[in-house]
């Protein structure tokens, strides 16, 4: 069954429902622009610690004050889309905040991923999760993989569009 694709008050409801019969939800976010195998692994990873995977992608506004004006790539609804297309994925919403903490706050997951990088004091909505019994999990990432990265390796093999060829 694809994942669903919904507000996060939607979400949050289903959410209710399914942790009352007993399934426990894990919550990651992120820009996750140009998805990678890093993203894959990390997502798979975050599956595997409870029955239901809620991710939550930050919209294009929040992406464009966190990562610059270049970014995203990919636009929130394809970035939403790409998502929902994989297995491990269960519900996808967005957030338009610097920070995943009101989605984190309305979802109320049982477990809390992000990738390593963050390191557990740097994860969000921690102190909270851990606050009512949730735990928090900062999964390793696999070496070498970014959308930084793709960037880099396309402008350099394909050279920066921003310039003219007058």
């Amino acid at each position: 069954m694809p994942a669903r694709i919904d507000s996060l008050d939607h979400i949050s409801e289903e959410v209710r429902r399914l942790q009352a019969a007993g399934k426990k939800v894990v919550f990651s976010n992120g820009c996750f622009d140009l998805l990678h195998a890093g993203h894959i692994d990390l997502l798979r990873q975050a599956h595997a610690l409870g029955d239901i995977l809620v991710v939550a992608i930050n919209t294009d506004g929040s992406v464009v004050r966190i990562k610059g004006p270049g970014r995203p790539i990919l636009g929130e609804e394809e970035r939403a889309e790409l998502l929902a297309g994989l297995e491990m994925v269960d519900f996808v919403c967005t957030f338009d905040e610097d920070t995943p903490l009101e989605a984190i706050l309305k979802i109320h997951p049982d477990v809390l991923v992000k990738g390593a990088d963050w390191g557990l004091d740097g994860i969000v909505g921690r102190a909270e999760v851990e606050g009512w019994g949730g735990k928090v999990v900062a999964l390793p990432l696999l070496e070498g993989q970014s959308t930084t990265g793709i960037i880099e390796r396309v402008v350099a093999r394909y050279g920066n569009p921003r310039k003219t060829n007058s």
